[in-house]
């Protein structure tokens, strides 16, 4: 069984840094890309970052320049350090990981944590 487990979420306001973690556990054979998602009220879930197994990089324009993602592959967890935050950044942040089982067909599925919430105020 597999868990994504995420920390680090919290209040803080405008203009201060957070940093996210998450950690994959269980049977695990590979992890592909890892990633951060948010999803405020009354809006859909939304991609933050991705981080490929080689660490190459992807953020939403609204994140860019402030928010790095990062991994460390050893330890199977991703990170996300979220600087000048501002009030829209306020949402429950998902971790995403597409990785592998040590089950055949060895397939690779998408796995979620149960999200953190990161409160920014104004």
């Amino acid at each position: 069984q597999v868990q994504l487990v995420e920390s680090g979420g919290g209040l803080v306001q405008a203009g201060g840094s957070l940093r996210l973690s998450c950690a994959a556990s269980g049977r695990i054979f590979s992890i592909n890309a890892m990633g951060w998602y948010r999803q405020a009220p009354g809006k859909q879930r939304e991609l933050v970052a991705v981080i490929t197994s080689g660490g190459s990089t992807n953020y939403a324009d609204s994140v860019k320049g402030r928010f790095t993602i990062s991994r460390d592959n050893a330890k199977n967890t991703v990170y996300l350090q979220m600087n000048s935050l501002k009030p829209e950044d306020t949402a429950v942040y998902y971790c995403n990981a597409e990785l592998v089982v040590p089950v055949i067909p060895f397939q690779a599925s998408a796995y979620w944590g149960q999200g953190t919430q990161v409160t920014v105020s104004s």
